[in-house]
């Protein structure tokens, strides 16, 4: 049996690695091509740029990991059984889940294995591969402007809609936010066009903006003198900005940023950071929910009725009615005035409420990430042992060995796993489905298919049993058929 056990081993592992490689090998010149407007023609040397797939390798593995099981185990059992190998071990007595069982133990190791790599290894690659490109993007100033957000270049914020040209040096929809050392917004520059200037002998990026718009809010010491000159405005055809990079060129690129976000997390980390995150939107909605009710002036409106255990009106458990029994002590202009009040007081109330429930929304998010990432890395140990209880017994009732079938029915069976948790964390994310539920709903789905599969290829039957479902189709048209025919 233990020649047998390493045959079987040996076959699946044949397989796996090169399956694997192979995947990874594809998955990898995809990388290059969705970064190549970033990597190539940018001056950087061949060791960086292969640093860069290097980090970025083991970010491909949750997808590459699932295919490659399905794949091989399908294409190991498949040709088992078109050699009728199957067919001689079941001769000899060995069943079907005797000839898994080496294999169950290794999907064991392979399981825990791929927990380490999401919760270790995934993680650090994931703040190498991060912090290589902002040290790029120190360097290659082109690189740290990404398109329709702002970016932090020197001495501005910048934000434009699109980069386009030579080294992308062609700008369009620049905005321009300088920075100041009170980090006041006083300056906003927008132009229609832009482009970048720089040498390799310069520490000075020169930037050229056309036909734009220069707004600049003047900063008085007298209070009268900013009602006088509260801002400053200017057209122009043509604007030269000169921004000093000498502090950005001496880059370590070995240098790991501390910045820590939820992909960059193991376990631990993320659990303290879900019960940070919670508890802080919990105190901010009730610090806010507090803040509304003081401003309301519903504390302000409790009169009492009583004074000294006695009751101060005829009947005291009378609702006074302020719009009836205050207002008409007033003419129409206070009316008016005191009505617009409490509509415009009412309408700041509405924004406030609006504002923070957008801000709730993005916590609520952040939190979703968190814990989708946390059972992520718990799911995807699973989803190896429960993708191998599809691809092996369906291999052994497919019959079919090598890389055309098998490789068909592997790449339908992923897409369908692929596509359905993508489409859930999607859902989990805005909070439409429990992210608990996002994480697990593609892995829960293909459990009773492994089971449906592994019960049928035990039981030495079919995939579908054509013949017995067309009898029993026949037969109820038959029986309908004499029915009819007594009547």
């Amino acid at each position: 049996m233990r020649i047998l056990d390493r045959y079987i081993l040996t076959r699946f592992l044949f397989n796996f690695i090169s399956s694997f490689m192979i995947l990874m090998l594809i998955f990898i010149f995809h990388s290059i091509w969705m970064f190549i407007d970033e990597l190539a023609g940018k001056g950087l040397d061949i060791v960086i740029i292969a640093k860069f797939l290097f980090y970025y390798m083991p970010n491909l593995i949750p997808i590459i990991l699932p295919l490659t099981v399905v794949l091989s185990s399908i294409m190991t059992f498949g040709t088992f059984a078109e050699n009728y190998e199957f067919a001689a071990m079941k001769a000899s007595g060995i069943s079907l889940k005797r000839a898994m069982r080496v294999l169950i133990i290794f999907m064991g190791f392979l399981s825990i294995a791929t927990f380490f790599i999401a919760n270790n290894v995934i993680p650090a690659a994931e703040q190498k591969s991060y912090s290589l490109r902002r040290n790029i993007a120190k360097v290659k100033p082109a690189l740290a402007i990404t398109e329709g957000v702002f970016n932090n270049v020197g001495a501005i914020n910048i934000k434009v809609e699109d980069k386009y040209g030579e080294n992308d040096r062609f700008l369009k929809d620049v905005i321009i936010h300088k920075n100041t050392p009170d980090r006041a917004n006083r300056t906003v520059i927008k132009a229609a066009n832009g482009e970048l200037f720089s040498s390799e002998d310069s520490n000075i990026l020169q930037l050229i903006l056309t036909d734009g718009h220069y707004y600049e809010d003047v900063k008085t010491n007298k209070i009268k003198d900013q009602e006088k000159y509260p801002h400053a405005k200017a057209a122009f055809e043509t604007y030269t900005m000169n921004i000093d990079l000498s502090n950005m060129n001496d880059v370590d690129f070995n240098e790991v940023s501390s910045l820590n976000t939820f992909k960059m997390m193991n376990v631990n980390e993320l659990v303290v950071a879900i019960d940070s995150i919670d508890s802080d939107t919990k105190a901010n909605v009730t610090a806010f929910g507090e803040n509304m009710y003081r401003r309301s002036g519903i504390l302000s409106l409790a009169v009492p009725l009583t004074k000294a255990g006695k009751p101060i009106v005829k009947d005291s458990t009378k609702v006074l009615n302020y719009e009836t029994d205050l207002l008409d002590f007033l003419d129409n202009y206070y009316k008016r005035q005191i009505i617009d009040i409490a509509l415009n007081n009412n309408n700041g109330n509405i924004y406030s409420i609006e504002g923070k429930m957008a801000d709730i929304q993005r916590r609520k998010k952040l939190l979703n990430h968190h814990i989708i990432t946390l059972n992520d890395k718990f799911s995807l140990a699973v989803a190896c042992i429960v993708l191998f209880f599809v691809g092996a017994p369906l291999g052994a009732i497919i019959r079919k060995g090598g890389m055309g079938l098998p490789l068909v029915i592997a790449m339908v069976l992923f897409l369908s796993y692929h596509f359905l948790g993508m489409f859930a964390k999607n859902f989990a994310e805005d909070g439409s489905i429990h992210p608990i539920i996002g994480s697990w709903l593609s892995t829960l789905v293909m459990l009773p298919l492994g089971i449906f599969l592994t019960r049928r290829a035990t039981a030495d039957k079919g995939l579908f049993e054509f013949g017995n479902t067309l009898e029993s189709i026949f037969g109820f048209f038959k029986s309908k058929r004499g029915l009819f025919s007594k009547r």
